[in-house]
């Protein structure tokens, strides 16, 4: 997955996404299990915004992305700031050579965009690999609920004066997977003109005990799996679980 254009729009689209809670979060399992280090990988880190935060609340942070158009974004906001941080090229499913971490996090569903199981049980064992022992792993994903109920042959719109989309949802491939059909529509200051852009998104989940098996498999205790940001277990209706892991 390649995101192109959407780089260059992906923080004014997603300015509404509360980063502010993965911050919190982050925070409170570090204190909850006594993490004594800083050096944090964010993996899938996309524009930064979230690197940026963690940065700034005095974590080591390296930031790790498959686009490098989202990586141009990251780098030239942390330099904005006065931040020496470190952003890499690559696919977290084939993750190699960065060096031992506190913590790990993989954010805003970003596991999703994987398309196939060996790639998320790569992606497991790679953050294994990069973990120090008893580090920490923090990821999130839709669940089921929200692919299959929320997303599904749903139309989303923004009509905005310099922006705007048309988001098409509809089922994918593979089972509990999704297909986002992106239209955007950008002003051009220098024409007065909107130029279009296209782009396909394509995500997929497992039920909960799948990605269970699968972190025990690659070296992992699970801590918490919880939902919706809040320190409660996933219910039927929950759209965001959340698994906390340490490397055993």
């Amino acid at each position: 997955m390649t995101y192109g254009k959407f780089a260059y729009l992906y923080d004014e689209l997603m300015k509404d996404v509360p980063y502010d809670k993965w911050v919190e979060l982050v925070t409170k399992l570090v204190t909850k299990y006594n993490v004594q280090g800083k050096r944090v990988l964010d993996l899938a880190c996309g524009t930064g915004k979230l690197s940026i935060k963690l940065a700034e609340e005095g974590y080591d942070v390296t930031g790790v992305d498959l686009s490098a158009d989202m990586l141009t974004v990251a780098q030239s906001k942390a330099s904005s700031k006065g931040l020496d941080m470190q952003f890499y090229q690559q696919n977290m499913a084939e993750l190699e050579g960065l060096g031992q971490f506190d913590l790990i996090g993989i954010f805003c569903d970003s596991l999703n965009y994987l398309e196939s199981e060996p790639e998320v049980l790569a992606t497991f064992r790679n953050v294994n690999d990069h973990l120090i022992k008893g580090g920490i792993f923090i990821f999130d994903v839709h669940s089921i609920y929200k692919i299959m109920q929320v997303f599904m042959n749903q139309t989303f719109t923004l009509n905005e004066e310099e922006i705007s989309y048309i988001w098409h949802s509809y089922q994918g491939e593979f089972p509990n997977s999704v297909e986002h059909d992106l239209s955007f529509f950008v002003l051009d200051q220098n024409t007065g003109q909107y130029d279009r852009y296209d782009e396909l998104h394509l995500q997929r989940t497992y039920p909960i005990e799948v990605y269970e098996a699968w972190l025990k498999e690659a070296g992992f205790e699970v801590l918490e799996v919880a939902a919706d940001f809040e320190a409660v277990s996933p219910k039927a209706h929950s759209e965001r679980i959340f698994f906390i892991c340490r490397k055993i």
